[in-house]
């Protein structure tokens, strides 16, 4: 599975957006370059997952929505892959983070992360001023995406950890 930066259109690149955006490929997605010559665009995946988070993204190829719900990796959408764009024996090297605009930086008590984490990876330490700061064991961790939906900021990301150290990068 990787993470692919979304090439910028001839229109962005005038109007001056600089963040590309990121499209989260469904769990056993082969490497970016080989997954856009491989993948036909058919939407079997899409129709497989029974959480629907799997859609068709901007140029076609399927991508992930984790603002719609958490993967179970039931794996539905590799067995439905028949060129094998998508395959179960590909790790999911993603975890999840937690951006500086979560409201308990801010001493307001949110726990919606904690609170829908069935691997119990996100705890909260407390910190000075009545905070209790987001810690996520990414031992823990499955990347599920269970924490991004619930989240009123959207503070929580998948990234992808860096196959040196495990670490984002």
């Amino acid at each position: 599975m990787t993470v692919e930066i979304k090439r910028k259109t001839r229109r962005e690149f005038f109007l001056g957006h600089r963040k590309a955006e990121r499209a989260l490929r469904p769990v056993g997605a082969i490497s970016r370059l080989d997954f856009q010559e491989i993948c036909t665009q058919c939407g079997e995946c899409v129709r497989a997952c029974p959480e629907k988070i799997i859609h068709q993204g901007d140029e076609g190829y399927p991508q992930l929505d984790l603002s719609r719900g958490g993967c179970t990796f039931c794996g539905r959408c590799t067995l439905a892959c028949e060129t094998g764009a998508l395959r179960q024996d590909i790790e999911w090297p993603h975890r999840a983070t937690v951006a500086n605009n979560c409201l308990c930086i801010d001493a307001v008590q949110c726990r919606a992360c904690q609170d829908h984490c069935d691997q119990q990876a996100i705890r909260f330490r407390l910190a000075t001023g009545g905070r209790a700061l987001p810690l996520i064991d990414q031992s823990q961790c499955t990347g599920c995406g269970a924490c991004v939906a619930p989240c009123p900021v959207q503070a929580i990301k998948i990234q992808t950890l860096s196959p040196q150290t495990g670490n984002h990068p």
